[in-house]
C-alpha cells in the first residue's frame, strides 16, 4: 500500500477521521533518510503493527532552519520527493508534512504536541532521537515530551543513533563526505549509493563528437560530489545503466565554467535530449584535470571507463 503523504492537519484528519485514527509517531527532518533515520522509521513500523497503529512521520517543508537562521541552514542531501520516498521505503503508512513558518515557529511546546500530536495525529506513542528539541525557541526536549507523554497518555521512547566506525551517523558528516569525494563513504552511512535526481540537459555535443556519448545531468539538489570522475550508476525511465560520470568544470574545452554532470551509460545507445534522469555514486575513481586536447581526454576516460566497469564487476562478485 503506498505511503499516504498529508500537507496539512485538515487534510490529515479527512484522510483518517476525526477522531483520528491512532498512530506511532516520529518527528524530524530526515535529510538524507540515512541508516539512523531508517532505524527510527523502522522501530516505528514495528511498534505501529504491535498497537494495531498508524506508523507515522511528521516532518517539515523547508527545513526549519531556513526560516529561523537562513544564514545558517544546511545544504540539504535531498528534494522532499527523494525524501518521501526514502521515507516510504521503510514502510511507513503516512507523512504529514506541515508547512515550516513562523507562525508554527511561534507554538510552544505544549501547544504542538496537544494540537498536531494528539489532536490531528491521535499518537499513541513517539520516537525520537537523542537530541530531539520542539516547539517554540526548541524550548521543548526529550524530558519535556514524556511528561507530556504521562499526562495526555502517549509513551516516548528514544532511539540511539547508528554509528559508522565509531562515528555517529548524521546528515552533517554525509554532507561533508559526499562534498569531500568520498562517496563510498556516504554511501556505507546511506544504506545506499548518494543519488542525484533531475533531468537530461541538452549538452554542447563536443563529447558525443570527440570522445564518447553522455548524458548531462541538470539536477536542483545542494549537495554535489566534489568535481572528480565516478563509477555510478544512471537511472532512464525503468531502466538503470552501469556507468562513468564526470563532475566538474570541463576544463579540456571549456577552461573552466559552470559545474556539468556527465555520465556515459554503458550497454545504451539511444540520443537522449530531455527526460527524466538519476545517478547514483558508487566510487570516486580520480580527480578531474585539464589534458591537452579531445584525443588525450579521451585515452584517459576509456581508462575510467573500464575501470568503472571493473570495479562493478568485483560489486557483482562479493
Amino acid at each position: 500500500m503506498p505511503v499516504a503523504v498529508l500537507r496539512s492537519p485538515h487534510e490529515w484528519l479527512d484522510r483518517f477521521g476525526a477522531p483520528s485514527r491512532p498512530s506511532v509517531v516520529t518527528i524530524g527532518n530526515f535529510d538524507g533518510c540515512h541508516r539512523g533515520h531508517q532505524q527510527i522509521l523502522r522501530t516505528v513500523v514495528e511498534r505501529s503493527r504491535e498497537r494495531l497503529a498508524l506508523g507515522s512521520v511528521l516532518t517539515f517543508f523547508p527545513h526549519p532552519a531556513r526560516v529561523l537562521r537562513p544564514a545558517e541552514a544546511p545544504a540539504l542531501l535531498e528534494t522532499l520527493d527523494q525524501r518521501l520516498a526514502a521515507i516510504a521505503a521503510t514502510g511507513i503508512d503516512a507523512v504529514l508534512v506541515l508547512p515550516f513558518n513562523q507562525e508554527l515557529a511561534q507554538v510552544s511546546p505544549e501547544d504542538f504536541v496537544r494540537r498536531i500530536l494528539l489532536d490531528t495525529m491521535a499518537a499513541r506513542a513517539v520516537l525520537v532521537g537523542g537530541n530531539f528539541r520542539f516547539g517554540r525557541g526548541g524550548a521543548g526536549d526529550i524530558a519535556l515530551l514524556a511528561e507530556l507523554g504521562r499526562r495526555w497518555g502517549f509513551t516516548t521512547e528514544v532511539v540511539p543513533p547508528v554509528t559508522e566506525n565509531g562515528v555517529v551517523i548524521s546528515s552533517t558528516a554525509i554532507r561533508a563526505a559526499i562534498r569531500e569525494g568520498r562517496v563510498e563513504d556516504a554511501r556505507r552511512m546511506l544504506g545506499r549509493p548518494y543519488a542525484l535526481d533531475g533531468h537530461i540537459r541538452t549538452g554542447t555535443g563536443q563529447g558525443r563528437k570527440l570522445v564518447v556519448p553522455t548524458l548531462n545531468l541538470a539536477t536542483e539538489q545542494e549537495v554535489l560530489p566534489k568535481n572528480g570522475v565516478y563509477a555510478t550508476e544512471a537511472v532512464v525511465g525503468d531502466q538503470t545503466y552501469r556507468a562513468a560520470t564526470n563532475v566538474g568544470m570541463r576544463p579540456t574545452f571549456d577552461g573552466g565554467g559552470r559545474v556539468t554532470i556527465e555520465s556515459h551509460l554503458f550497454d545504451f545507445s539511444q540520443n537522449l535530449s530531455s527526460g527524466p534522469l538519476e545517478v547514483r555514486f558508487w566510487q570516486r575513481l580520480r580527480d578531474e584535470r585539464k589534458f591537452s586536447g579531445p584525443a588525450e581526454l579521451r585515452e584517459h576516460v576509456l581508462k575510467d571507463i573500464e575501470r568503472a566497469r571493473e570495479f562493478f564487476q568485483a560489486v557483482s562478485k562479493r
